[in-house]
Protein backbone atom coordinates (compact mmCIF):
# COMPACT_ATOMS: atom_id res chain seq x y z
CA UNK A 1 0.00 0.00 0.00
CA UNK A 2 2.94 2.36 -0.64
CA UNK A 3 0.93 4.18 -3.31
CA UNK A 4 -1.87 4.90 -0.84
CA UNK A 5 0.55 6.62 1.53
CA UNK A 6 2.54 8.56 -1.05
CA UNK A 7 -0.24 9.63 -3.42
CA UNK A 8 -3.05 10.51 -0.98
CA UNK A 9 -3.33 14.08 0.29
CA UNK A 10 -5.60 16.34 2.33
CA UNK A 11 -6.81 19.64 0.97
CA UNK A 12 -5.20 21.51 3.89
CA UNK A 13 -1.79 20.70 2.40
CA UNK A 14 -2.62 22.99 -0.53
CA UNK A 15 -4.28 25.93 1.22
CA UNK A 16 -1.57 28.46 0.24
CA UNK A 17 -3.21 29.72 -2.95
CA UNK A 18 -0.51 32.30 -3.63
CA UNK A 19 2.11 29.55 -3.63
CA UNK A 20 0.00 27.52 -6.04
CA UNK A 21 -0.36 30.56 -8.30
CA UNK A 22 3.43 31.02 -8.33
CA UNK A 23 3.87 27.34 -9.17
CA UNK A 24 1.40 27.69 -12.05
CA UNK A 25 3.19 30.74 -13.39
CA UNK A 26 6.61 29.11 -13.05
CA UNK A 27 5.44 26.02 -14.95
CA UNK A 28 3.80 28.14 -17.65
CA UNK A 29 0.54 26.21 -17.35
CA UNK A 30 -3.01 27.30 -18.14
CA UNK A 31 -5.84 25.92 -15.99
CA UNK A 32 -9.47 25.53 -17.10
CA UNK A 33 -12.54 24.75 -15.00
CA UNK A 34 -15.47 22.88 -16.55
CA UNK A 35 -18.88 22.29 -14.92
CA UNK A 36 -21.30 19.96 -16.77
CA UNK A 37 -24.97 20.79 -16.20
CA UNK A 38 -28.51 19.60 -16.75
CA UNK A 39 -31.22 21.44 -14.78
CA UNK A 40 -29.08 22.64 -11.86
CA UNK A 41 -30.76 25.98 -11.10
CA UNK A 42 -30.70 25.34 -7.34
CA UNK A 43 -26.91 25.20 -6.98
CA UNK A 44 -25.14 26.39 -10.13
CA UNK A 45 -25.33 30.11 -9.30
CA UNK A 46 -23.64 29.75 -5.92
CA UNK A 47 -21.01 27.39 -7.32
CA UNK A 48 -20.03 29.85 -10.02
CA UNK A 49 -20.00 32.83 -7.64
CA UNK A 50 -17.83 31.15 -5.02
CA UNK A 51 -15.35 29.54 -7.42
CA UNK A 52 -15.02 32.55 -9.71
CA UNK A 53 -14.57 35.03 -6.87
CA UNK A 54 -11.93 33.00 -5.03
CA UNK A 55 -10.01 31.46 -7.93
CA UNK A 56 -10.28 34.00 -10.74
CA UNK A 57 -10.96 37.43 -9.22
CA UNK A 58 -8.89 37.22 -6.02
CA UNK A 59 -6.10 34.85 -7.03
CA UNK A 60 -6.12 33.83 -10.72
CA UNK A 61 -5.49 30.13 -10.32
CA UNK A 62 -8.18 29.52 -12.94
CA UNK A 63 -7.62 31.06 -16.38
CA UNK A 64 -10.82 29.84 -18.02
CA UNK A 65 -14.25 28.84 -16.69
CA UNK A 66 -17.04 27.26 -18.75
CA UNK A 67 -20.37 25.56 -18.09
CA UNK A 68 -21.25 22.87 -20.66
CA UNK A 69 -24.98 22.16 -20.69
CA UNK A 70 -27.03 19.22 -21.97
CA UNK A 71 -30.17 21.23 -22.70
CA UNK A 72 -31.51 22.43 -19.35
CA UNK A 73 -35.18 23.37 -19.23
CA UNK A 74 -35.04 25.22 -15.90
CA UNK A 75 -33.25 28.52 -15.14
CA UNK A 76 -29.73 27.09 -15.43
CA UNK A 77 -28.98 28.96 -18.68
CA UNK A 78 -30.41 32.23 -17.36
CA UNK A 79 -28.38 32.03 -14.17
CA UNK A 80 -25.16 31.20 -16.00
CA UNK A 81 -25.68 33.95 -18.59
CA UNK A 82 -25.52 36.59 -15.87
CA UNK A 83 -22.60 35.02 -14.01
CA UNK A 84 -19.68 36.14 -16.15
CA UNK A 85 -18.56 32.67 -17.23
CA UNK A 86 -18.94 30.96 -20.60
CA UNK A 87 -22.14 28.94 -21.04
CA UNK A 88 -22.39 26.57 -23.99
CA UNK A 89 -24.80 23.88 -25.13
CA UNK A 90 -22.83 20.72 -25.88
CA UNK A 91 -24.77 20.27 -29.13
CA UNK A 92 -23.14 23.45 -30.45
CA UNK A 93 -19.64 22.07 -29.89
CA UNK A 94 -18.21 19.78 -32.58
CA UNK A 95 -21.55 19.83 -34.43
CA UNK A 96 -20.37 17.23 -36.95
CA UNK A 97 -20.69 14.63 -34.19
CA UNK A 98 -24.23 15.58 -33.27
CA UNK A 99 -25.64 15.72 -29.76
CA UNK A 100 -25.82 12.99 -27.13
CA UNK A 101 -27.31 13.73 -23.74
CA UNK A 102 -25.01 12.59 -20.97
CA UNK A 103 -22.33 13.72 -18.57
CA UNK A 104 -19.52 12.10 -20.53
CA UNK A 105 -20.64 13.92 -23.66
CA UNK A 106 -20.40 17.25 -21.85
CA UNK A 107 -16.92 16.47 -20.56
CA UNK A 108 -15.66 15.38 -24.00
CA UNK A 109 -17.04 18.51 -25.64
CA UNK A 110 -15.56 20.54 -22.78
CA UNK A 111 -12.04 19.23 -23.40
CA UNK A 112 -12.36 20.36 -27.03
CA UNK A 113 -13.82 23.77 -26.13
CA UNK A 114 -11.49 24.68 -23.28
CA UNK A 115 -7.84 25.49 -23.88
CA UNK A 116 -6.12 24.75 -20.56
CA UNK A 117 -3.14 22.45 -20.07
CA UNK A 118 -4.96 21.24 -16.94
CA UNK A 119 -8.72 20.79 -16.88
CA UNK A 120 -10.65 20.50 -13.62
CA UNK A 121 -14.17 19.07 -13.64
CA UNK A 122 -16.66 19.86 -10.88
CA UNK A 123 -20.25 18.61 -10.66
CA UNK A 124 -23.00 21.24 -10.56
CA UNK A 125 -25.13 19.90 -7.69
CA UNK A 126 -22.84 20.59 -4.71
CA UNK A 127 -24.61 22.50 -1.94
CA UNK A 128 -21.52 22.96 0.25
CA UNK A 129 -19.26 24.21 -2.53
CA UNK A 130 -15.86 25.61 -1.51
CA UNK A 131 -12.79 26.68 -3.51
CA UNK A 132 -10.96 23.58 -2.25
CA UNK A 133 -13.04 21.53 -4.68
CA UNK A 134 -10.82 23.05 -7.37
CA UNK A 135 -7.50 24.25 -5.93
CA UNK A 136 -6.80 21.05 -3.98
CA UNK A 137 -7.25 18.98 -7.15
CA UNK A 138 -5.08 21.04 -9.46
CA UNK A 139 -2.35 21.42 -6.82
CA UNK A 140 -0.73 17.96 -7.27
CA UNK A 141 -0.56 18.61 -11.03
CA UNK A 142 1.10 21.98 -10.51
CA UNK A 143 3.59 20.63 -7.99
CA UNK A 144 4.51 17.24 -9.49
CA UNK A 145 4.99 16.76 -13.23
CA UNK A 146 4.67 12.97 -12.84
CA UNK A 147 1.08 13.29 -11.61
CA UNK A 148 -1.48 13.30 -14.42
CA UNK A 149 -4.93 12.47 -12.97
CA UNK A 150 -6.16 13.66 -9.55
CA UNK A 151 -9.36 12.29 -8.02
CA UNK A 152 -11.29 13.67 -5.08
CA UNK A 153 -12.75 11.81 -2.13
CA UNK A 154 -14.87 12.93 0.81
CA UNK A 155 -17.58 12.00 3.25
CA UNK A 156 -20.85 11.76 1.38
CA UNK A 157 -23.84 12.29 3.69
CA UNK A 158 -27.12 10.90 2.40
CA UNK A 159 -29.69 13.66 1.92
CA UNK A 160 -33.28 12.42 2.14
CA UNK A 161 -36.17 13.98 0.23
CA UNK A 162 -37.45 15.39 3.53
CA UNK A 163 -34.24 17.41 3.80
CA UNK A 164 -32.84 15.29 6.65
CA UNK A 165 -29.13 14.47 6.36
CA UNK A 166 -27.71 11.10 7.37
CA UNK A 167 -24.01 11.23 8.27
CA UNK A 168 -23.07 8.48 5.83
CA UNK A 169 -24.58 6.37 3.10
CA UNK A 170 -23.52 8.15 -0.07
CA UNK A 171 -21.31 6.49 -2.66
CA UNK A 172 -23.51 3.40 -2.86
CA UNK A 173 -22.62 2.43 -6.44
CA UNK A 174 -18.92 2.52 -5.61
CA UNK A 175 -19.22 0.12 -2.70
CA UNK A 176 -21.81 -2.23 -4.22
CA UNK A 177 -20.54 -2.41 -7.81
CA UNK A 178 -17.25 -0.72 -8.63
CA UNK A 179 -15.14 -1.71 -5.64
CA UNK A 180 -16.07 -5.42 -5.92
CA UNK A 181 -15.28 -5.36 -9.66
CA UNK A 182 -11.97 -3.60 -9.06
CA UNK A 183 -11.15 -6.12 -6.33
CA UNK A 184 -11.61 -8.92 -8.85
CA UNK A 185 -9.86 -7.46 -11.87
CA UNK A 186 -7.89 -4.32 -10.89
CA UNK A 187 -6.89 -4.69 -7.24
CA UNK A 188 -4.48 -1.73 -7.32
CA UNK A 189 -7.35 0.60 -8.18
CA UNK A 190 -9.12 -0.28 -4.92
CA UNK A 191 -6.72 2.22 -3.31
CA UNK A 192 -8.89 4.97 -4.77
CA UNK A 193 -11.42 5.88 -2.11
CA UNK A 194 -14.09 7.15 -4.51
CA UNK A 195 -13.45 6.19 -8.12
CA UNK A 196 -16.79 7.66 -9.20
CA UNK A 197 -16.28 11.09 -7.67
CA UNK A 198 -17.29 13.86 -10.05
CA UNK A 199 -14.51 16.25 -9.06
CA UNK A 200 -11.12 15.61 -10.63
CA UNK A 201 -8.33 17.39 -12.50
CA UNK A 202 -6.40 15.97 -15.45
CA UNK A 203 -3.68 17.01 -17.86
CA UNK A 204 -4.89 17.66 -21.38
CA UNK A 205 -2.25 15.33 -22.82
CA UNK A 206 -4.07 12.48 -21.05
CA UNK A 207 -7.67 13.54 -21.69
CA UNK A 208 -7.13 13.97 -25.41
CA UNK A 209 -5.88 10.42 -25.80
CA UNK A 210 -8.66 8.41 -24.16
CA UNK A 211 -12.25 7.71 -25.26
CA UNK A 212 -15.24 9.15 -23.37
CA UNK A 213 -18.41 7.12 -22.76
CA UNK A 214 -21.24 9.62 -23.17
CA UNK A 215 -22.99 8.57 -19.96
CA UNK A 216 -22.14 7.58 -16.40
CA UNK A 217 -19.43 5.13 -17.44
CA UNK A 218 -17.03 7.97 -18.13
CA UNK A 219 -15.28 8.04 -14.73
CA UNK A 220 -14.78 4.27 -14.56
CA UNK A 221 -13.49 3.99 -18.13
CA UNK A 222 -11.09 6.88 -17.55
CA UNK A 223 -9.54 5.16 -14.57
CA UNK A 224 -9.14 1.88 -16.42
CA UNK A 225 -7.63 3.50 -19.51
CA UNK A 226 -5.22 5.70 -17.56
CA UNK A 227 -4.21 2.75 -15.39
CA UNK A 228 -3.70 0.53 -18.42
CA UNK A 229 -1.40 2.98 -20.20
CA UNK A 230 0.29 4.97 -17.42
CA UNK A 231 -0.04 2.91 -14.24
CA UNK A 232 -0.88 3.87 -10.66
CA UNK A 233 1.93 6.43 -10.58
CA UNK A 234 -0.14 8.72 -12.79
CA UNK A 235 -2.85 9.06 -10.12
CA UNK A 236 -3.22 11.05 -6.93
CA UNK A 237 -6.24 11.58 -4.69
CA UNK A 238 -7.19 14.39 -2.33
CA UNK A 239 -9.47 14.36 0.71
CA UNK A 240 -11.94 17.26 0.44
CA UNK A 241 -13.62 16.45 3.79
CA UNK A 242 -17.34 16.50 2.94
CA UNK A 243 -19.56 16.82 -0.11
CA UNK A 244 -23.31 17.42 0.17
CA UNK A 245 -25.35 17.03 -2.98
CA UNK A 246 -28.61 15.76 -4.39
CA UNK A 247 -28.73 11.99 -3.92
CA UNK A 248 -30.36 9.87 -6.58
CA UNK A 249 -33.08 7.28 -6.07
CA UNK A 250 -32.29 3.58 -5.93
CA UNK A 251 -33.92 3.04 -9.32
CA UNK A 252 -31.78 5.79 -10.85
CA UNK A 253 -28.67 4.25 -9.31
CA UNK A 254 -29.64 0.94 -10.93
CA UNK A 255 -29.64 2.56 -14.36
CA UNK A 256 -26.37 4.29 -13.58
CA UNK A 257 -24.79 1.01 -12.51
CA UNK A 258 -25.93 -0.65 -15.73
CA UNK A 259 -24.12 1.99 -17.81
CA UNK A 260 -21.00 1.75 -15.65
CA UNK A 261 -21.04 -2.04 -15.95
CA UNK A 262 -21.21 -1.80 -19.73
CA UNK A 263 -18.09 0.39 -19.81
CA UNK A 264 -16.27 -1.84 -17.36
CA UNK A 265 -17.06 -5.02 -19.28
CA UNK A 266 -15.97 -3.46 -22.56
CA UNK A 267 -12.58 -2.66 -21.00
CA UNK A 268 -12.26 -6.18 -19.61
CA UNK A 269 -12.86 -7.62 -23.06
CA UNK A 270 -10.50 -5.17 -24.79
CA UNK A 271 -7.74 -5.94 -22.27
CA UNK A 272 -8.23 -9.70 -22.59
CA UNK A 273 -9.36 -10.12 -18.99
CA UNK A 274 -12.64 -11.80 -19.98
CA UNK A 275 -14.45 -13.19 -23.01
CA UNK A 276 -18.15 -13.61 -23.78
CA UNK A 277 -19.71 -15.92 -26.33
CA UNK A 278 -22.93 -13.91 -26.68
CA UNK A 279 -23.70 -10.26 -27.28
CA UNK A 280 -24.60 -8.55 -24.01
CA UNK A 281 -28.04 -6.97 -23.73
CA UNK A 282 -28.43 -3.18 -23.72
CA UNK A 283 -31.83 -3.42 -21.97
CA UNK A 284 -32.00 -2.63 -18.27
CA UNK A 285 -34.95 -4.40 -16.66
CA UNK A 286 -36.57 -3.14 -13.48
CA UNK A 287 -39.74 -4.22 -11.67
CA UNK A 288 -42.45 -1.84 -10.52
CA UNK A 289 -45.36 -2.30 -8.15
CA UNK A 290 -48.32 0.06 -8.55
CA UNK A 291 -51.11 -1.00 -6.20
CA UNK A 292 -52.28 -4.47 -7.27
CA UNK A 293 -50.35 -4.26 -10.56
CA UNK A 294 -46.87 -5.59 -11.28
CA UNK A 295 -44.90 -4.71 -14.36
CA UNK A 296 -41.45 -4.87 -15.85
CA UNK A 297 -39.94 -1.56 -16.95
CA UNK A 298 -37.43 -1.88 -19.79
CA UNK A 299 -34.94 0.90 -20.50
CA UNK A 300 -32.41 0.79 -23.30
CA UNK A 301 -29.05 2.05 -22.09
CA UNK A 302 -26.24 2.12 -24.61
CA UNK A 303 -22.97 3.44 -23.26
CA UNK A 304 -21.79 4.85 -26.58
CA UNK A 305 -18.24 6.19 -26.59
CA UNK A 306 -16.77 9.30 -28.12
CA UNK A 307 -13.34 8.67 -29.68
CA UNK A 308 -10.05 10.12 -28.40
CA UNK A 309 -9.94 13.76 -29.43
CA UNK A 310 -6.40 13.51 -30.73
CA UNK A 311 -7.75 11.45 -33.62
CA UNK A 312 -10.26 14.12 -34.70
CA UNK A 313 -9.42 16.62 -37.44
CA UNK A 314 -11.18 19.55 -35.77
CA UNK A 315 -9.24 18.99 -32.57
CA UNK A 316 -5.89 18.86 -34.34
CA UNK A 317 -6.72 22.11 -36.11
CA UNK A 318 -7.58 23.73 -32.80
CA UNK A 319 -4.55 22.25 -31.02
CA UNK A 320 -1.89 21.82 -33.74
CA UNK A 321 0.91 19.30 -33.36
CA UNK A 322 4.53 19.78 -34.29
CA UNK A 323 5.64 17.63 -37.25
CA UNK A 324 7.69 15.45 -34.89
CA UNK A 325 4.71 14.66 -32.67
CA UNK A 326 2.69 11.52 -33.20
CA UNK A 327 -0.97 11.98 -34.07
CA UNK A 328 -1.85 8.37 -33.37
CA UNK A 329 -4.34 7.70 -30.62
CA UNK A 330 -2.93 6.22 -27.46
CA UNK A 331 -5.30 3.29 -27.16
CA UNK A 332 -3.13 0.22 -27.60
CA UNK A 333 0.05 2.33 -27.93
CA UNK A 334 1.46 3.06 -24.48
CA UNK A 335 4.84 4.03 -25.95
CA UNK A 336 3.54 6.90 -28.07
CA UNK A 337 5.83 9.95 -27.92
CA UNK A 338 2.77 11.93 -26.81
CA UNK A 339 2.36 9.80 -23.71
CA UNK A 340 3.22 11.13 -20.27
CA UNK A 341 5.99 9.13 -18.66
CA UNK A 342 4.78 5.96 -16.94
CA UNK A 343 5.83 5.65 -13.33
CA UNK A 344 5.18 2.86 -10.88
Amino acid sequence: MSWLKSHTFHHREFSDLEALYRAKQSAGLKVSLCIPTLNEEKTIGEEIAILKTALMDRIPLIDEFAVIDSGSTDRTAEICASSGVDFLHSGDILPRFGFKRGKGENLWKGVYQLTGDIICFVDADISNIHPRFVYALIAPLLLNRNTHYVKSFYERPLVHSSGDIRASGGGRVTEILVRPMFSLFYPELTQLFQPLSGEYAVRREVLEQIPFPVGYGVETSHLLDVYEHWGMGAFAQVDLDKRIHRNQSTSALGRMSFGILQSLLSRLRAQGKMTTSVELSSIYRALEIAGPHYQEIKTEIIEEERPPLVGIEEYLQRFPRLPTESQSIIRGNANSPMSPSRSS
